[in-house]
């Protein structure tokens, strides 16, 4: 299983660089971060510092979206990283709810996401593709051998099905066992009815990891207050699907959306941070299914059964009061005893 690190863009950026080479150095493969261009600061200036104080760290959103950036401008960008670094960026990409809902837009539709997906990873590699109204452009300066994978996050049946038809990878934003059984055999599923070969769909879950010295009450309980945040994130895409099909349809599991009922409002000013006043409404529960909490041997536990239902990536969102910490922790501890 690889393994990958999550950041915001907070300032300093000489931070970002610094956590990102303290993952390198215990184990990571991959380097993410959050792209939301008022909220944080600009990730893809990050990403040269982060690729240049690294040897093989793979760096890319999660997740970018096809409205922020005109899609030529976000392949080139890419493009030129790899140019200068070796083929080391992947592009994550969504709908966009942060970046999108606080610049006053709504998140794109999936046909978009198609489109700017097979633009992308085409210019990405040198090939030419149609910006629309029948302008095909070609970057001259492309080397042999480029790649840009391209891996879409998703939750709904659509999005699922629409993964698995076209993307390189799925980015799965939650850790519950049962859910992510669910969605990747959907992804999986679509990807045969494609004519695709499964396995050629990079799994990728990423979500918080705390890791607690017991599992005493007390330990357990700070860790929840600090990744209780990300069940709010995560229900903001699930207050969209609710709002699409419904609750209680069958075209979206139970399990994903009932813990959401409680839920009042949202302020991005607080997104992706602990403490975010928000998410008082995310029960215990939703917090030790979606995250990764315990002491090391209970990480170790859920990473290998969510190894068997398909997964070759856990992102780690490491936006809590431990960052060096977890990061050690699972280099000394957890990354060993996965992969050992």
């Amino acid at each position: 299983m690889d393994f990958g690190l999550v950041l915001q863009t907070d300032p300093p950026a000489t931070r970002v660089v610094e956590l990102m080479k303290r993952a390198e150095s215990n184990g990571f493969d991959y380097g993410w971060t959050f792209d939301s261009s008022v909220l944080w600061q600009e990730p893809f200036v990050i990403y040269s510092q982060i690729l240049a104080h690294t040897e093989r760290l793979i760096v890319g959103p999660m997740v970018t979206n096809p409205g922020t950036r005109t899609w030529e401008v976000t392949a080139s960008t890419f493009a030129t990283l790899n140019d200068m670094f070796g083929n080391r960026t992947v592009c994550g990409i969504g709908r966009g709810d942060s970046a999108m809902r606080v610049a006053g837009r709504k998140p794109n539709t999936l046909a978009r996401i198609s489109e700017a997906m097979h633009v992308i990873r085409a210019l990405g590699r040198g090939e030419e593709a149609d910006l629309g109204a029948g302008t095909a452009v070609r970057f001259p300066w492309i080397k042999p051998g480029a790649e840009v994978p391209v891996w879409m996050a998703a939750y709904g049946p659509k999005a699922l099905k629409m993964t698995g038809q076209e993307a390189d990878g799925f980015i799965l934003q939650l850790a519950d066992l049962y859910l992510t059984q669910y969605m990747v055999k959907a992804v999986k599923d679509a990807a045969v009815a494609a004519g695709r070969n499964p396995d050629e769909v990079t799994i990728c879950v990423a979500a918080p990891a705390y890791v607690t010295a017991d599992d005493s009450p007390e330990a357990l309980a700070h860790a929840r207050e600090q990744c209780r945040w990300f069940g709010g994130m995560v229900g903001n895409h699930v207050a969209d699907l609710v709002d699409k099909y419904g609750a209680h349809t069958g075209a979206v599991p139970d399990e994903l959306t009932d813990y959401i009922k409680a839920r009042e409002g949202y302020d991005y000013a607080h997104h992706g941070r602990s403490g975010n006043p928000d998410t008082r409404f995310v029960p215990d529960e939703i917090v030790d299914r979606f995250c990764l909490i315990g002491p090391a041997g209970k990480h170790v536990e859920k990473l290998k059964a969510l190894r068997a239902l398909g997964v070759d990536q856990f992102a780690l969102y490491d936006m809590h009061d431990a960052q060096e910490a977890v990061i050690d922790a699972y280099g000394t501890k957890i990354i060993p005893a996965v992969n050992g």
